[in-house]
């Protein structure tokens, strides 16, 4: 401190000179007949005088802020109207970022129809970061400060040029000169010291929101409007805390106000933001955020009808939409729903700025500056009328925020439990780093207090806790004091959440099924806020999947297409087909965030547009990258839900499907290899699903779009027993021996299922029973029979000779060679009143399956089949007498398709959607 008064003194000279130099003026934030020159806030400051008393000459160059506003009381004065007449309007830096924007706000103001107006203006954009910019040059003794300065200068400067003009004009730039000589000498007294002092840096860097505030002032006066401006250190007067925080002195604040008002009677006032003075009347700001907290403490004041806070954006959020898309504005937020959300990180407002308004229930909005149209957001007293029934999610949760880089540090131990000041001593140690505790949680049992600190401070927090218990955890008595890095905090914020039964279960339900870990809970008796603890890297996927369940009522779904095939693409045709009506009505949103093929895949960070997605492809698409694919379909966008849809018959995509749902990845495919391949790895499968919430859905492996596998086990969950399962499962072998029938040789009807479109491009997998052996084993697993794919005996349709064929076509050339056995077999059957079918078979009782070629009576339900008809007969021990028959369309990509389709609206379902 010696070194700076020193500077004061070696730099008085400078200051003295430029107040002797200046003809003395009378402003709009004075009273009228102060003498002293105004805006020379240096030269009046109480502890400058007391730097320079030995200069008797400048004693009353120095004089306070309290004797500057003095009062002459011969002088008549205006009483200050408070109450509803007032409306309060705060500015930005980015509102007043440039001379256009400045005329903007002034267009604001004139065009609110209140009777009395008070606005509060922050600094130009980045000019507060610029004035303490020059206070980190001064005080590391870099002379680039004065080039900096200069800049300052010259952006004040040049922005009065294009606002202002004539007397306006003169006046203001007289002022900015004035100030930035002032200034220039602080920042050389600061320069040669070494330091600057906290009154001197909060002295400093309030300079722009005085400079902002004159320029509108002028802006509104050239439209012929009564309008003063106000210097809010001669009004607001805080007492500093110990938290590096303020306190708001309302009862001097409301005496100099109406001091000041006395003097300065106008309809509109134009108050700088962020500074105050303390009742030393030493300059001092509101900190970070201060603009917000002037408005407000002006409100109450003024006892303002309500403070609008002019911003960038359109309002407050129900989430930030940085890290959610979907987020939308709240039209109302209750105070203590502003206050817990800002605390946890939301942008809505600092916490303590809703404090004074709240005594005098004023509402606080927020509005877009750039987009007037936009009604904001309301911050207030909840309506009394507004507590109906049965009210929808979102009412109850209106909006979540997050909290990242923490960690948790849990103190376990027995010794713990029902002994006093445990606790006091876990959170004085806390206390002694000078560590912040975000969230603390306890059990009952009192076995252990978890809290959470941000990461920064997560190391001297657990050294001070192992040396305060040192002695505990060496005996015993404490087990360990554990740190959890890498976590963030997740809030539920709602004040309707209070005594409404099911928030917390939809809550954690949402969570689960995101297949996010909760690492710790929290949530106060007053139910505002639930709050958990989840991995940094969970952290925006768990924000989404509450957001998507809680507010928007919508189950979003991000679709990974895996082979856009003859089934994939008619999979696509159709979720393009339903995609509106779905969300319209289902209020289902999937979105199809990549395709991709053995070649080429198209990826989408919003969704691909199913209209053009071959286009798309040819245009945007890249190289085929199953990896890159899965992690974009599942990490890259702001949806919670992830699906990937196999419609290829590639076992080594099935190979993947365990890594996928392990890693929260839902799978649906009718891809038969996963679960018709070897046993251990489908057990394996099968129990992953049913340790967690991810979901494995196959319905179209078997029977196509049939209900084959669900109705199985719709029978196996409600206690039935299968007995026998027989089928046609084939919708080719279907098709071929429901028109192999007559004179008709086996190969031609062959030759007609093959341009039909109906077997394979190479019709020995149809004829090999193979595709049916895999159907037959996957039902038989799901019946709990525990048989590998070479324990089913297969009757292949391929003659021997033909088996071993270079290709189909040489295939086909030679298979009329081989009509006669199967003629016979035909001819056979009909003598006998009976016809031939291609079935599957699973043998509960016996322990077996078997795929063959049987005869059946013509009465039989299997010889009534027409087209590609599937049929599959369920024997059950409720079901004995009267098989339960499933009969359909087994064969063909559109029903395929749709049975793939119909499992990806059941996990929508399974997720939320509103069945």
């Amino acid at each position: 401190m010696a070194s700076l008064s020193a500077a004061i003194s070696h730099s008085s000279s400078h200051v003295a000179l430029a107040h002797s130099t200046k003809p003395k003026k009378i402003y709009h934030s004075q009273c009228r007949t102060l003498p002293l020159p105004h805006r020379s806030f240096i030269c009046r400051m109480s502890f400058v005088s007391r730097w320079n008393s030995r200069d008797k000459s400048n004693t009353r160059v120095f004089a306070s802020v309290k004797e500057g506003i003095l009062l002459d009381e011969s002088v008549e004065k205006v009483k200050l109207p408070i109450g509803d007449t007032w409306s309060v309007h705060k500015f930005g830096g980015t509102c007043v970022g440039s001379s256009e924007r400045i005329k903007n706000v002034g267009d604001v103001i004139l065009s609110d129809d209140s009777e009395r107006k008070l606005v509060i203006v922050s600094a130009m954009s980045k000019v507060t970061d610029m004035m303490y910019d020059l206070i980190n040059r001064a005080q590391s003794r870099d002379e680039s400060y004065i080039s900096a300065l200069d800049a300052v200068l010259d952006k004040h400067r040049s922005t009065a040029l294009e606002l202002l003009n004539g007397d306006e004009l003169g006046n203001f730039l007289s002022e900015l000169h004035h100030d930035i000589n002032n200034l220039k000498a602080m920042l050389r007294a600061i320069y040669i010291a070494g330091h600057a002092t906290e009154s001197f840096t909060d002295f400093v860097v309030g300079h722009g929101e005085l400079w902002s505030a004159q320029m509108l002032s002028a802006v509104v006066r050239k439209n012929g409007i009564d309008c003063k401006w106000m210097d809010t250190r001669e009004v607001l007067i805080v007492n500093p805390t110990s938290t590096n925080q303020v306190d708001p002195d309302y009862l001097e604040s409301e005496k100099r106000l109406e001091r000041w008002y006395s003097h300065n009677p106008a309809q509109i006032i134009i108050a700088t933001g962020f500074i105050a003075s303390t009742p030393q009347n030493i300059p001092t700001t509101l900190k970070r955020d201060g603009s917000d907290f002037s408005a407000a403490i002006m409100g109450a004041l003024f006892r303002a009808r309500q403070v609008t806070i002019w911003t960038d954006v359109d309002g407050v959020y129900s989430a930030d939409p940085r890290k959610v898309s979907e987020a939308v504005i709240l039209k109302t937020l209750s105070y203590q729903e502003a206050w817990e959300m800002s605390y946890f990180g939301a942008n809505v407002l600092h916490p303590r700025t809703i404090i004074p308004v709240m005594q005098y229930n004023i509402p606080i909005i927020i509005r877009n500056i750039f987009n007037l149209s936009a009604p904001g957001t309301k911050i207030c007293h909840p309506l009394v009328d507004d507590k109906e029934d049965n009210q929808p999610l979102e009412s109850l949760v209106k909006g979540f925020a997050t909290i990242d880089n923490v960690a948790l540090i849990n103190v376990e131990g027995t010794g713990m439990a029902g002994v006093p000041g445990t606790a006091h001593a876990i959170f004085g140690s806390v206390k002694d780093v000078g560590a912040n505790v975000i969230m603390i949680s306890q059990a009952s049992s009192e076995h252990s207090v978890c809290f959470a600190v941000p990461d920064k401070e997560v190391k001297a927090v657990a050294e001070a806790l192992k040396s305060r218990f040192r002695q505990a955890l060496d005996a015993g008595r404490l087990s360990q004091v554990a740190i959890v890095p890498n976590c963030s905090i997740l809030a539920a914020v709602g004040q309707k959440m209070a005594s409404t039964p099911g928030v917390s279960a939809t809550l954690f339900n949402a969570l689960a099924k995101a297949n996010i870990n909760v690492r710790a809970i929290a949530q106060g008796c007053s139910e505002f806020n639930i709050t958990v603890v989840v991995t940094r890297e969970d952290c925006i996927k768990a924000l989404r999947a509450v957001h998507s369940r809680f507010y928007l009522s919508r189950t979003t779904i991000a679709v990974g297409i895996i082979g856009p095939g003859l089934i994939g693409s008619t999979l696509l045709e159709q979720l393009k087909d339903q995609a509106a009506v779905l969300k319209e009505e289902f209020n289902i949103d999937l979105r199809v965030m990549g395709i991709t093929g053995s070649r080429t895949m198209l990826l989408s960070e919003a969704g691909v547009d199913l209209s053009g997605w071959r286009e798309l492809q040819k245009e945007k698409g890249e190289v085929a990258d199953l990896q890159k694919f899965v992690q974009h379909v599942h990490g890259n966008h702001f949806i919670p839900n992830t699906v990937l849809v196999d419609c290829t018959a590639d076992s080594v995509i099935a190979s993947h499907y365990y890594d996928w749902l392990r890693r929260g990845i839902h799978v649906i495919t009718p891809n038969k290899k996963a679960n018709s391949g070897p046993l251990d790895q489908y057990l394996k499968l099968r129990a992953l699903q049913r340790q967690s919430y991810t979901h494995y859905f196959y319905e179209a492996t078997v029977g196509a779009g049939l209900p084959i596998i669900s109705t199985l086990r719709g029978l196996l969950e409600t206690g039935d027993k299968i007995l026998r399962i027989e089928g046609i499962f084939s919708g080719t072998l279907s098709y071929i021996f429901n028109n192999f029938v007559g004179k008709r040789a086996f190969s031609e009807v062959v030759t007609e299922a093959k341009q039909a479109g109906f077997t394979e491009p190479d019709p020995r997998d149809d004829l090999s029973g193979t595709d049916v052996a895999r159907k037959v084993i996957i039902l038989a697993r799901e019946s709990g029979l525990r048989l590998e794919l070479s324990d089913i005996p297969v009757e292949s349709l391929v003659p021997e000779p033909l088996r071993a064929s270079a290709s189909a076509e040489e295939f086909m050339q030679q298979l009329p060679h081989f009509d006669q056995e199967m003629s016979k077999k035909l001819q056979d059957a009909e003598d006998a009143g009976e016809v031939l079918r291609y079935v599957g078979v699973v043998d509960a009782v016996n322990q077996k399956g078997v795929v063959e070629l049987q005869r059946y009576k013509k009465d039989h339900p299997f010889a009534q089949l027409s087209g590609s008809d599937n049929i599959i007969a369920f024997t059950t021990t409720r079901y004995k007498n009267q098989p339960l028959i499933v009969r359909g369309p087994g064969a063909g990509a559109q029903v395929t398709a749709g049975g793939i389709f119909s499992d990806i609206l059941r996990l929508a379902s399974y997720l939320g959607a509103p069945s």
